[in-house]
């Protein structure tokens, strides 16, 4: 069929073009939509996924869930995972038991996609499918915003039309092959594993908890399990060279390798593959932006990858709003890559030193590794690890003195402990959801400064107040002291200046006016 060609200047409803409707490209949709932004997401794809792939979604990723309205939808589809167990040639190493608060959900990366898809229509967007990104025409390669032309993309439809759409802003979420960041020339750096693995899932005769991932590791390669919903497990496994995967290899393995007495029975769905770890040289040029698995790809250890992506769109939505809609200045889109990129590649370490563990052969390496999972168990160590599994130590440092207190307070050594509440982490959501500024009644585009009050609350809030008058888009939240040192672990007549993605951008003290006026400036311009 002879291609037609048409010329589509930005459509009035245009803002933002996002290239890939997984969930990275879905959450930014979303995002975008609830803050007034008008998006086009389109996917080379006819049909949606019908694949389970990605599994765990951990609880600051659920936090993205719930402030979208739709965390009763996330539970009823999910499996919640209670406990990480470890074996070594199939004698049990340890247990390590997530508090309620810290567990992740499993379920299908379908599911997942289904949930996100449904609010995307309920907040007016539609998926374009079988549209596929030819090229980007006409980048600035000078990573410049302003005084720059509108992004041009030529996008293949289904039916051969070829269109010339022309938008502000354009997010790559298409996956680890993306086409975006080929246009973009950014390097994919890194490595992939020798080993090839492969996955089933199944539904089975025998008894395994329902509400635990089980690792296997031994010489001939390791094997995870873990239980999805409706009585459905899956089992991940690394391969020997030029071995490949049936059910019936996989019963083998796990015959070898893992639990007695289970029967592959009724199998859902079977996967070879390789595994990479890769991130990308930039996540931005100039009016382009990549996210999730186009930016960045890992090993499934510790199941990261889905939760990742989701933070990246979170990131990127509400900064691409307020720049949109004029309450920043373009510069606050040149903090996404050096923030996200920063948790990529501590992702990517994490995630190869669990894999690179799960392989190890050399038995004076087995030796020392099971000693460790030993100490760890009995020392109580995972209960430090728990929370950044979790998401709840996701952090963006501090990258000017204005953003932490001017004097030596204790806070600022609290926050240098493990644990410690920092510039940069989520605000505690106890106090947030609360108080209106998480959430589903939550402002999705609004900052809040958090205002800390002691005995002369009255007085100090009014000289907040004169403070941000100039801002009137940053609401002001009143806290009492003794719930802030509970929560925040300080107790001082102070600030907390959140952004719209629940991370703190300052905290401050009584004598630091001058800080936060300086830090509202920076991020929303000079008034």
């Amino acid at each position: 069929m002879a291609s037609r060609e048409a010329e589509k200047p930005a459509r009035e409803h245009d803002e933002v073009l996002i290239v890939g409707a997984g969930p990275t490209g879905m959450i930014t949709a979303c995002e975008l939509l609830r803050r007034g932004i008008r998006v086009r997401i389109v996917d080379r794809a006819p049909e949606p996924s019908p694949f389970p792939k990605a599994l765990l979604v951990w609880p600051r990723s659920i936090d993205l869930f719930e402030d979208l309205g739709v965390l009763p939808e996330l539970r009823d589809a999910g499996v919640q995972i209670n406990a990480f167990s470890y074996f070594s040639e199939r004698r049990r190493l340890a247990a390590f038991h997530f508090p309620q608060h810290l567990s992740p959900l499993c379920l299908p990366q379908n599911e997942t996609e289904r949930i996100l898809r449904t609010r995307l229509e309920q907040l007016g967007g539609k998926i374009e499918r079988g549209v596929r990104l030819l090229t980007l025409e006409g980048l600035d390669f000078s990573g410049r915003i302003e005084g720059t032309a509108l992004v041009t993309a030529v996008l293949e439809h289904s039916d051969g039309r070829i269109e010339r759409a022309r938008v502000p802003f354009l997010v790559g979420a298409d996956g680890a092959g993306s086409a975006v960041r080929a246009q973009l020339g950014s390097g994919f750096t890194g490595s992939t594993y020798e080993s090839a693995f492969a996955l089933v899932d199944a539904r089975i005769k025998g008894r395994l908890p329902s509400d635990q991932a089980l690792y296997y590791q031994s010489a001939s390669g390791a094997l995870v399990i873990v239980a999805l919903p409706d009585g459905v497990f899956r089992f991940f496994c690394s391969l020997r060279p030029g071995e490949r995967v049936d059910v019936e290899n996989m019963q083998r393995i796990v015959d070898e390798r893992g639990p007695s007495g289970i029967t592959l029975a009724e199998p859902v769905w079977v996967s070879e593959f390789r595994i990479h770890a890769r991130h990308a040289g930039a996540f931005q040029l100039g009016r382009v932006f990549i996210a999730g698995d186009a930016a960045h790809v890992h090993s499934p250890a510790g199941g990261q990858g889905l939760n990742t992506g989701m933070q990246d769109a979170h990131n990127l939505a509400w900064k691409l709003a307020a720049v949109i809609r004029g309450q920043a200045p373009s510069s606050l889109l040149a903090t996404y890559g050096p923030e996200r990129s920063t948790v990529a590649r501590r992702v990517v370490r994490d995630t190869d030193i669990q894999t690179r563990g799960w392989l190890v052969r050399r038995p004076s390496a087995v030796v020392a590794r099971d000693a460790a999972f030993r100490a760890a168990e009995r020392t109580g160590l995972f209960r430090l690890y728990a929370p950044v599994m979790a998401g709840r130590r996701l952090s963006y440092p501090a990258t000017r003195p204005t953003q932490v207190p001017g004097s030596r307070s204790a806070c600022r050594l609290r926050s240098r402990m493990p644990g410690g509440l920092r510039v940069g982490a989520v605000f505690p959501r106890e106090l947030a959801v609360p108080h209106g500024f998480a959430g589903p009644a939550g402002q999705p585009h609004g900052w809040t400064l958090a205002v800390v009050g002691r005995d002369a609350g009255a007085a100090w809030r009014e000289q907040v107040a004169g403070v941000t008058a100039p801002w009137p888009e940053v609401a002001a939240v009143s806290l009492a002291a003794g719930s802030a040192r509970t929560a925040t672990g300080c107790a001082a007549q102070g600030y907390y200046l959140v952004r719209p993605d629940g991370h703190i951008a300052a905290h401050g003290h009584q004598d630091d006016l001058g800080r936060l006026r300086a830090e509202l400036t920076e991020w929303l311009g000079a008034r």
